[in-house]
């Protein structure tokens, strides 16, 4: 390896958060290697330009294959790494098999080639909110405490757990540093698919001039997707020894504080964006605990410039005919309004209910 010699490798790198962690990095002149299974680059398309794109390297690869992903570490001679690569909620509960061997075994390849290379200097890796359950809250109101146990209802979030467990092995059994870092909701250009994404399909809708209902309510963290791929950076750059696992912080809001911003974004959108009542079946809100200690000063984007920026990013996209209004899969039926509990699901043939307990029927990221 390079003495000095800077290289990062992200994998999962074609989805949301990945698009923005090649792009953060591109921006800082940073080499990067993209490993993804998938070839098709659309979010890219929308993230990064096209100068941007040329300068990152691309591998396509299977994470459930540890001795090619170990010789992608070797031959790029990679030394952060910012692990992304997985299947979401749906996906693990159709195929529990194969989400374990992606998300489980996939994550302990990666441990692997980190540990036989002795060398890379970071290593970080996306677990989940997914990991508590809705009864995991305090009775009271409060937070979920940063340390507090959680009982994952999905198969997605025992899996996440189980990545946790994994990482604290390696580092107490084989000196191996990791962090692990809990995002809830993102938003931001990229984020196109499961329920999570409702969000920023409204934003899309709202730059289009289109209806759009959001299919869950209740009160979350939002998080700017830029914001969030600058503290995966962060972490992979993170000196700290042992292998800590953080809940990312954001914007505390309610669904009609995110509809108001969307409004205040696009005033054309004033009436046209709806909800459903139903909560996403996770708790509201989490402490970060020692986020900023162990990683560093963390950007955070207040949800108004948030939606702003994101709206005014698919003003240009639409503008340079980059976008497909297909992708806006949910539409208010007429009569629907702000809380309907009505039919308004995917295809608008489920209830926000059938949606919170299957919790998403596409990708989370």
């Amino acid at each position: 390896m390079s003495a000095g010699k800077e290289r990062f490798l992200v994998t999962g790198a074609l989805g949301c958060i990945g698009s923005w962690v090649l792009k953060t990095l591109v921006a800082e002149g940073t080499d990067v290697v993209a490993f993804d299974i998938a070839s098709h680059a659309t979010r890219l398309d929308y993230v990064l330009e096209a100068d941007e794109r040329v300068a990152v390297t691309f591998v396509v690869g299977d994470i459930t294959d540890g001795k090619a992903f170990a010789r992608v570490l070797a031959e790029h001679e990679v030394t952060r790494i910012v692990h992304l690569a997985g299947l979401q909620v749906p996906l693990c509960a159709a195929d529990p098999v194969r989400g374990a061997l992606v998300n489980v075994l996939g994550t302990v390849n990666v441990f692997e080639a980190v540990k036989a290379q002795g060398d890379c200097l970071g290593l970080v890796y996306a677990s989940s909110a997914a990991i508590y359950a809705g009864g995991d809250a305090p009775g009271d109101g409060r937070p979920v405490p940063a340390l507090a146990p959680a009982q994952p209802s999905t198969h997605y979030g025992v899996y996440k757990q189980a990545n946790e467990g994994t990482a604290r092995v390696y580092w107490t059994q084989d000196g191996v540093p990791s962090i692990g870092l809990r995002p809830y909701v993102v938003y931001g250009v990229g984020r196109d698919q499961g329920l999570t994404s409702d969000p920023t399909k409204a934003m899309l809708a709202a730059a289009l001039g289109v209806p759009f209902h959001i299919g869950y309510g209740g009160r979350s963290h939002f998080q700017f997707a830029p914001d969030v791929a600058s503290a995966f950076i962060a972490a992979a750059r993170s000196d700290h020894e042992g292998a800590p696992v953080l809940n990312l912080r954001g914007s505390v809001v309610d669904m009609p504080d995110v509809v108001a911003a969307i409004e205040a974004a696009e005033a054309s959108s004033v009436g046209a964006i709806t909800f459903e009542q139903t909560a996403l079946p996770f708790p509201g809100e989490f402490e970060s605990g020692d986020l900023e200690e162990i990683i560093g000063p963390v950007p955070h984007t207040e949800l108004a410039h948030g939606v702003a920026q994101t709206i005014d990013a698919f003003h240009r996209l639409a503008d340079a005919g980059l976008l497909d209004p297909g992708t806006l899969a949910r539409r208010p039926r007429a009569g629907t309004g702000a809380g309907s509990a009505r039919s308004s699901g995917l295809s608008e043939s489920a209830t926000a209910a059938d949606q919170s307990r299957n919790f998403e029927r596409n990708h989370m990221d």
